[in-house]
């Protein structure tokens, strides 16, 4: 009995040792092997096979081909770009996998004038960039995010300040003397890109936060149907919506940022200054005697050593709050649903530069109800902004330069508390620097800005006729603003002033626009399957109407009553446009475009309508029967082909195509009798005035790689504009000015502009993408004259600081517009420049302005943009970066700043730039070549680190202008027009910010 116990304990046991054998067997992991296809049957390259919940993963091979260690019955997912994800189970057995197109993916649709396309379709050159493609870091212009994005897009800020506008170019400049701004539109609203009075950007009402996608139309194709106001491309910003369904979201950023300034010009301090009268003038010179200061106790002789430019900048500080709320409600009676959002935001900006603040609040809502099972949409956008401006006195910024070194800030004996140059008499020097902390802290510079961006968008698809849509957008852009500039009594500016003559001033200011807009259309769309056609065509009227009102008053801070000027001015404009677009499209391979629209103007007399035609083919390769041998590897190939025509009206006066006429200044009044008259004379006026116009030849190539897994496109362009709206001198005793518009000249622009983008790590644990784009870009001036004359030499333009009147560039047939133009340094033999020396070009034996030539110019040839998103597990860098080469700068803070005989001039000592003594130049050299520095520049414009704490918390920090490689010496070698004198400096920023979402 005892055996049979003992025998059936041990089967049991043998048993159990066996089934445990089998379960670690079958626990172990077994080999998954597969092929990863399409629904064409063609493999996928490049697919990611991931076990479900971890790292453990693999890549498909060049034949679709995988192997992947897993454990049996565990789920594999499999996923690639463009294709909806599958899972399926663990086995040992060979498995096939289809994928099948994501349809959300291939649709991707992008916005052009008047509604939009699928992106596969699009004809034109059309670049859209969406906001998590964004790098934000701390802005206030919306326009900064798409610094480096795209090709062809060059934006530069005019400098540091808070609220700092920008100045934006597609493509190079079309124009000479019209804007050359591109046309904003804002979730369907053209916006007014004009200047706000008290507000440097009239752009920082849309809040960055806000924005979805930027789009950009760039060719004349893509751009004709907005007409005239497109003759320099389009921006098209969409912002964010909330979608139907969608329950209740709320999102919250917060950011804090510290700015300061990691460079400043380079001029002697105490010590060098003194050193360098010394041995200039001697110590019995009254220029070493005027050094320094008299200590108020002792009665001695001391010297300070003052850095300037320490005391007038600072370390800033700013933070910014940004609130939204979006979501949807359900069915209401005839209405379909309401989806909304909500969204508020605010800054407070302080700037490097002491005094220098905005404080701007944001209020933004977006209503997209739809009505009668979607057959009635209506889109309803406001954005509302209150701002208040500080702006800073940027005279301190050169005074800070100039300054004695030896004087202290502050001393009893000066004016108001601050050390001030006086006279033997004890009088202000008027013709001495004042004092850089008195000119920040005497002058009181503020604003209020009121501005709303508002439409109400209505589009109705008809019930008898579906394929047929009506839409009606009604507009208005309004700003409301004041602000007030005031010295006060005393001061070293009023003293300085001779108007003033100490007096002090209260200058009161007031604006208000209103730009209103209407404009509505019909369109058709019809997919005739039958034949593989579809086409839809619309047309539409557009009216717009452009209103300003301006006020300022000047009076004596001492006495209100005294009245220095009085101004009120009004101005209005109107432009009507009918406009028509057919779109057709053949088996999903060929596609064509023809727009036309017909603008009429308010601005011109005689030539009021201008026409505006487009035409573009696309030829989509890929889906070409001859293509499909390539399908594994390449995914996208079409071309692009596109010829437009848009105009230009924009000039600066509203009324230059009529007779106006001005009041004379005061004290030229006459005596009619008894009485006093103040006569009135004619303005200068061209009656003939008719629209510029600019015609851009494109063709593009837009390609892709494994499922666009890589993808770009190059586009090659030629514009060419006529009857250039240009302001000319006008021959004496021919017109009642100096100078006046008319249509003279041509110029022209060519480029190659190349994009790519690629995704090279694309998994559970990694994700890293990047992309790169250049721009090549040469313009010319063909024609600036209404007849040939070869001793013209051009329009003298680009104003310098130093001497009275001077320029350094020209507008020159068969030159780039703002090309310098100077004269030819000489040099020793150890290669230090000779002053006064210029070579006589000409060789005529004299030296004129005949000798003078063009030498290089201010717009870059090639520009680069560089964008990268490495993603590991919860934490993401970013890094954007950009260059520029070819471009060139007039160092005008050097030459107004390297003369040694301005050390001791009117009785004051002026501290030079420390340059000045390598130079050795007495005077200034204001025209030579030497001052025209090569600017070519790489910039990392902004890295982010950000942390993921989960699906609710983000947490990141930012470095935004962190690094600036140039061999130029000055602060900064980014300069739009090519001329660097005291632009207020861009600060290096780090920002720490948390999103958070629930």
């Amino acid at each position: 009995m005892m055996h049979f116990v003992l025998s059936q304990k041990k089967a049991l046991l043998t048993t159990s040792l066996s089934v445990v054998t089998c379960i670690g067997a079958f626990a172990q992991d077994i080999q998954v092997r597969g092929i990863i296809k399409d629904a064409a049957g063609f493999p996928v390259v490049g697919a990611n096979i991931v076990e479900k919940g971890t790292t453990n993963g693999v890549i498909s091979d060049v034949d679709g081909k995988f192997l992947l260690n897993a454990k049996p019955g565990t789920t594999l997912v499999v996923s690639f770009i463009g294709y909806v994800p599958q899972e399926f189970q663990a086995t040992s057995k060979p498995i096939a996998i289809v994928l099948q197109e994501n349809a959300v993916a291939l649709e991707e649709t992008v916005v052009i004038g008047y509604g939009s396309v699928k992106k596969s379709d699009a004809t034109g050159s059309v670049a859209a960039i969406k906001a998590d493609q964004l790098n934000k870091g701390a802005v206030s212009n919306p326009m900064e995010l798409l610094q480096g994005k795209t090709p062809g897009v060059q934006i530069t800020t005019s400098g540091g300040a808070p609220g700092e506008g920008a100045t934006i170019r597609i493509r190079g400049g079309s124009s000479m003397s019209a804007s050359n701004d591109p046309l904003i539109i804002v979730d369907g609203l053209p916006i007014s890109n004009t200047g706000i009075s008290g507000m440097k950007n009239p752009l920082s009402t849309i809040n960055p936060n806000d924005i979805e996608t930027f789009t950009v139309l760039k060719d004349a194709s893509a751009t004709a149907i907005y007409g005239s106001r497109a003759s320099n491309g389009v921006i098209l910003i969409t912002t964010k919506k909330g979608a139907k369904g969608q329950g209740v979201k709320v999102n919250a950023d917060v950011a804090f940022s510290v700015s300061y300034l990691t460079d400043k010009i380079d001029v002697l301090n105490g010590t060098e200054m003194m050193q360098a009268i010394t041995d200039l003038y001697g110590t019995d010179h009254a220029a070493y005697k005027a050094l320094g200061y008299t200590d108020p106790v002792t009665g001695e002789r001391r010297y300070a050593n003052t850095n300037w430019q320490d005391q007038i900048y600072r370390t800033a500080f700013s933070e910014e709050a940004n609130v939204s709320v979006n979501g949807s409600t359900n069915k209401l009676g005839f209405m379909d649903a309401l989806p909304y959002r909500i969204s508020g935001g605010f800054i407070n900006q302080d700037g490097v530069l002491k005094t220098s603040n905005m404080k701007r609040g944001v209020l933004s809502f977006n209503l997209n109800p739809t009505f009668f099972d979607e057959h009635l949409r209506i889109a309803l956008n406001g954005k509302g902004m209150y701002v208040r401006n500080r702006f800073a006195n940027q005279d301190a910024i050169g005074a800070a330069i100039n300054y004695d070194p030896t004087k202290p800030v502050y001393s009893d004996a000066g004016i108001r508390g601050y050390t001030a140059w006086l006279t033997e008499e004890g009088k202000p020097n008027n013709m001495a620097s004042s004092n850089p902390v008195a000119l920040l802290h005497d002058k009181v510079d503020k604003s209020t800005v009121k501005r709303f961006i508002g439409n109400a968008q209505f589009d109705y698809k008809f019930h008898f006729l579906p394929d047929m849509r009506a839409n009606l957008n009604l507009g208005l852009d309004a700003s409301d603003s004041d602000g007030y500039v005031e010295t006060p009594v005393g001061s070293e500016m009023s003293l300085h002033d001779k108007t003033q003559l100490g007096s002090g001033v209260r200058t009161d200011y007031s604006q208000s626009r209103r730009d209103k807009s209407l404009e509505t259309y019909l369109a058709y769309n019809k997919d005739m399957t039958s034949i593989e056609s579809k086409f839809d065509i619309m047309g539409g009227y557009s009216w717009q109407h452009f209103y300003r009102e301006e006020k300022s008053r000047d009076v004596a801070n001492n006495n209100r009553d005294k009245e220095y000027k009085n101004k009120t001015f009004k101005t209005e404009n109107y432009l009507v446009s009918f406009f028509g677009r057919l779109n057709y499209s053949l088996m999903d391979k060929y596609f064509l475009t023809f727009t036309a629209r017909g603008d009429g103007t308010s601005k011109f007399k005689n030539n009021k309508w201008g026409f505006f035609p487009s035409a573009a083919f696309a030829w989509r390769v890929i889906n070409e029967k001859f293509m499909e041998p390539t399908a594994p590897v390449l995914s996208d190939l079409k071309l692009r082909l596109g010829y437009g025509k848009t105009g230009q009206q924009d000039i600066g006066p509203d009324y230059g195509a009529i007779p106006t006429y001005k009041n004379h200044l005061a004290g030229s009044y006459y005596m009619f009798g008894d009485q006093l008259i103040m006569p009135v004379t004619p303005n200068g006026y061209a009656a003939n005035l008719r629209w510029e116009e600019t015609e851009t030849y494109n063709i593009g190539l837009d390609y892709g790689f494994w499922n666009n897994r890589i993808n770009g496109n190059v586009d090659i362009y030629y514009r060419k504009t006529n009857d250039l709206l240009n302001h000319v001198p006008e021959a004496a005793g021919t017109n009642l000015t100096n100078y006046i518009t008319k249509n003279v000249g041509n110029l022209e622009n060519k480029g190659v502009e190349a994009a790519i983008n690629v995704i090279a790590i694309d998994n559970k644990a990694w994700t890293w993408d990047f992309g790169f784009n250049y721009t090549w870009n040469k313009n010319k001036i063909t024609k600036l004259t209404a007849s040939n004359d070869p001793d013209y030499v051009g329009v003298l333009v680009g104003g310098i600081s130093g001497g009275t009147g001077n320029t350094v560039q020209v507008q020159q047939v068969g030159q780039p517009v703002n090309s310098f133009y100077v004269f030819q340094q000489v040099y020793d033999q150890t290669g230090k420049p000779i002053e006064g020396e210029y070579v006589d070009r000409n060789g005529d034996g004299v030296l004129n302005d005949k000798d003078r030539y063009v030498h290089h110019k201010a717009s870059p040839d090639v520009m680069l943009g560089f964008n990268t998103n490495l993603r590991y597990q919860k934490w993401t860098l970013s890094v954007a970066a950009r260059a520029a080469f070819g471009n060139y700068v007039y160092d005008n803070i050097s030459s107004k700043n390297e003369m040694l005989n301005d050390l001791w001039t009117n009785n004051f000592v002026s501290n030079p730039v420390s340059s000045a003594i390598s130079t050795g130049f007495k005077q200034g050299q204001y025209m030579s070549d030497y001052y025209v520095k090569r600017a070519d520049y790489f910039k990392i414009d902004k890295i982010t680190l950000a942390y993921d704490f989960t699906n609710y918390l983000r947490a990141y920090v930012t470095a935004q202008n962190l690094i600036t490689v140039s061999k130029y010496k000055g602060l900064d070698p980014e300069v739009f027009n090519g001329i660097d004198n005291n632009m207020y400096p861009r600060p290096t920023t780090f920002l720490l910010g948390a999103s958070l979402t629930f």
